[in-house]
């Protein structure tokens, strides 16, 4: 555009009652006309912005996901119970079993008449006989083992369950159709599906996803207002120019103003072809229970409606922001540098609210946590991660005002950054951010997953137990002893003891030998003959005093089986967490003086002890419970994945992690190339004068590690913090995961320098001399 024009341009945009429009109108002109340096600066904003767009994308159309998946649930879920058999009645059972490391569930069905309803997502109820399964478990059935799986239900294949009737595409789930099922064996009669309600959610789940969602959401809302800054040293040198032929103060903002605008508008159709890319691929990244379908994820639309809104007004104001601290004059640009001294003291408001709002939920939150508690958990959480935010520039400032000496490499980094420190520390506070957020959602996973795993009963003696769950356990010790792979079953049973007859519930005691009695708790030696106080954390068990003398009832509640004397000083001992009941005492059969073989015992658990050389006998175990009483739970000894009830959660949150960590080193290469290209000038002199390529490479490096590493001491103070406060609310021992903590802090130096090391060739290229040149 020669000058006559853009003069002509300027003196029309000027004038009129809708100047504003046209000075817009004409920034866009500019931004889009601009040349090949205009285009490049153009595409790293619109590159910036609609990466955090389709991140924005995301995490609005995570609540969408959600509710579907719980609507579906829902619908299959059975409904009301009927009273007696008819045309339209059927028997249900939930079954849930495993496959290796994948969990099976499904449900067995009856129908009662040729009226009886059909689940969600099957034409048709499944004949006796006949497995209606979902594409995962399809996959499994066809995929190594799977003969062995099949040989689970001895079952036909005889459709796919559509989407309708699964939580998810990667969900592994049956119907299986029954002729023998009967309410004796805990099947429930309804003549409907659907109209259950919401499950309960455990306090640490929705903290998670409190916390997850903050912790996702701060980093992007960051680099957004970052990437509408790209390239502003040519904006305001191409602003001076217009300023020369002819625009006043006003009408620069305005055009400058149109300039971000389409920036953002174009990060705004770059952020939907993310977000289309995104959807098809998150389902890899996290566990099959959690996995959504593509469709699924659909952005709410007040929240679509803001992103498309606030977007494009927040480039404005960031870019109206940043031109405060400039004057651009006909003939240069000023910018008002002199030393600003960051205050602290409302730097520490917003950590301070935050710590404020989550205060009163440091002695514990209940069961069921409301909307309140919702707002005030995310509330609190995102004002104290915003502290990282708020504190990080005072942070830098103050290191780097007293940093000096050094090497050459090193002098030219820290007097970059004392001279101007506010690019740098944009481009590390989303790094600060996530590892605050990363450290507290790890810590609380870390709690909870030791306090589930730490209490897993030893594999060395028996590696699994059956339990009859009420079922009639009658011939179970021998079906599961002919079952290939199985060495050897032991029986464990209970008891009660009663003190009043008219007493049905009494205190119960688990009978078994000493290697039984070891399954259910770490005991400090047993002999024939030694009984236990057995205690577990958050039961209530009760105990008789010692010295008194009970009858003691096994499986005939009318003739006691012996008479006990409770011992003084018996040892206490701390039940393991598994799929039995709670009880209150442990004890052999020679301490209560009945039969060494629990004859008149209820016997109701088969301890297996499996073959190390058959790899598969687990699975055959499974298979034979599969056909005494579906409905079982099977509990294997030292398995993590027993133990582990956030498991799933787990795998969230590193899918998150590897998400968000992804996204940030996307956005510090960008802000990295966008530094290097506005200082090209100033580094092609010093190359010029002789300065090594080296010395400016490691020059860049300290100007992204200082930085770096201040937000990570600042990150992992605040992210300890929150974590500490969060277990609190929960109860939970308050334990910091120093290993997860080194581990993001290693994970985010290597990506520091992963940064720079990708710079490097954009920095040679820029010491050229060509680079020189000047108009």
């Amino acid at each position: 555009m020669t000058a006559d024009v853009q003069r002509a341009d300027v003196q029309r945009a000027g004038r009129g009652g809708f100047a504003w429009l046209r000075d817009l109108a004409l920034g866009v002109r500019l931004s889009v006309s601009g040349g090949r340096s205009g285009w490049l600066r153009l595409t790293l904003i619109a590159a910036g912005v609609g990466l955090g767009v389709g991140m924005l994308l995301l995490l609005a159309g995570a609540p969408t996901a959600v509710a579907a998946r719980q609507e579906r649930l829902a619908d299959r879920t059975p409904g009301a119970a009927a009273g007696s058999a008819g045309p339209g009645t059927l028997l249900v059972q939930a079954i849930e079993t495993r496959f290796r490391d994948e969990v099976v569930r499904g449900r067995i069905l009856r129908p009662e008449g040729d009226r009886a309803p059909a689940p969600p997502g099957v034409a048709r109820m499944p004949a006796a006989g006949e497995l209606f399964v979902s594409p995962a478990l399809a996959a499994l059935l066809d995929g190594p083992g799977g003969d062995v799986l099949r040989q689970r239900w001895s079952a036909r294949v005889a459709g796919t369950i559509a989407p309708q009737g699964l939580a998810g595409p990667d969900e592994v789930y049956f119907y299986l159709g029954s002729g023998t099922l009967t309410t004796d064996d805990g099947a429930e009669r309804t003549a409907s599906f659907g109209g259950g309600g919401p499950p309960t959610t455990d306090p640490m789940i929705v903290l998670l996803a409190v916390v997850g969602a903050a912790v996702m959401l701060l980093p992007v809302l960051a680099f957004v207002t970052t990437a509408v800054r790209f390239g502003s040293e040519s904006r305001e040198r191409q602003l001076a120019a217009i300023r020369l032929v002819g625009a006043d103060s006003r009408m620069t903002r305005r055009i400058a103003s149109g300039d971000a605008l389409i920036g953002a508008v174009l990060g705004l159709v770059v952020g939907g072809l993310v977000f289309l890319g995104l959807r098809q691929s998150i389902g890899a990244l996290l566990p099959s229970d959690f996995s959504p379908y593509p469709s699924d994820l659909r952005p709410v639309p007040a929240l679509f409606a803001m992103i498309l809104l606030l977007v494009p007004a927040g480039a404005v104001l960031v870019t109206l922001s940043a031109l405060r601290r400039v004057v651009i004059e006909p003939l240069g640009v000023v910018r008002q540098s002199g030393v600003r001294r960051r205050r602290l003291w409302w730097r520490l408001i917003p950590p301070g609210a935050g710590m404020a709002l989550l205060y009163p939920l440091l002695g514990g939150m209940s069961g069921d946590i409301g909307d309140g508690t919702r707002g005030q958990l995310a509330a609190g959480a995102i004002l104290l991660l915003t502290g990282v935010v708020v504190l990080l520039p005072w942070l830098v400032q103050a290191l780097v005002r007293r940093l000096g000496g050094g090497g050459v490499a090193w002098q030219l980094g820290i007097r970059r950054l004392q001279l101007d420190s506010d690019a740098a520390v944009r481009s590390v506070s989303g790094i600060a951010v996530s590892v605050a957020g990363i450290i507290a959602i790890q810590g609380l996973l870390g709690v909870s997953i030791a306090a589930t795993n730490g209490t897993q009963p030893p594999a060395d003696r028996f590696q699994a137990v059956a339990y009859t769950n009420g079922a009639d356990g009658a011939g179970w010790d021998a079906a599961l002893a002919g079952t290939p792979g199985v060495g050897a079953v032991r029986t464990a049973g209970y008891g009660y003891l009663r003190t009043d007859p008219d007493d049905q519930s009494g205190v119960t005691v688990r009978v078994g030998d000493c290697d039984v009695l070891r399954q259910y708790a770490p005991l400090p030696s047993c002999a024939d003959g030694d009984s236990f106080v057995a205690v577990q954390p958050g039961w209530d068990s009760p105990v008789l005093r010692p010295g008194i003398a009970a009858p003691f009832y096994g499986a005939d509640e009318a003739t006691p089986l012996s008479r006990w004397t409770v011992p003084a000083d018996l040892p206490v001992v701390t039940l393991y967490a598994g799929e039995a009941f709670p009880v209150s005492y442990l004890a052999t059969p020679a301490a209560l003086k009945v039969p060494a073989d629990l004859r008149g015992m209820i016997t109701d658990a088969y301890l297996v002890k499996l073959d190390p050389a058959a790899p598969d006998a687990i699975e055959r175990v499974r298979n034979t419970m599969a056909r005494l009483a579906p409905a079982a739970p099977l509990q294997l000894f030292g398995d993590k994945r027993i133990g582990d009830q956030f498991a799933g959660a787990r795998q969230v949150a590193q899918a998150c992690a590897v998400l968000l960590l992804l996204f940030i080193g996307a956005s510090m290469l960008v802000n990295v190339t966008e530094q290097l290209r506005e200082r090209r000038r100033l580094l092609a002199v010093l190359a010029a004068f002789g300065t090594r390529r080296r010395t400016l490479s490691a020059s860049v490096l300290y100007q992204v590690a200082v930085p770096a590493s201040a937000g990570l001491l600042l990150a992992v103070v605040i992210g300890s913090t929150l974590s500490a406060v969060l277990l609190a609310a929960t109860k939970a021992p308050v334990v910091l995961d120093w290993p997860v903590i080194a581990a993001m802090t290693g994970t985010v130096a290597a990506m520091v320098l992963a940064v720079t090391a990708a710079g490097l060739p954009l920095l040679f290229r820029l010491l050229q001399v060509r680079e020189l040149r000047s108009e």
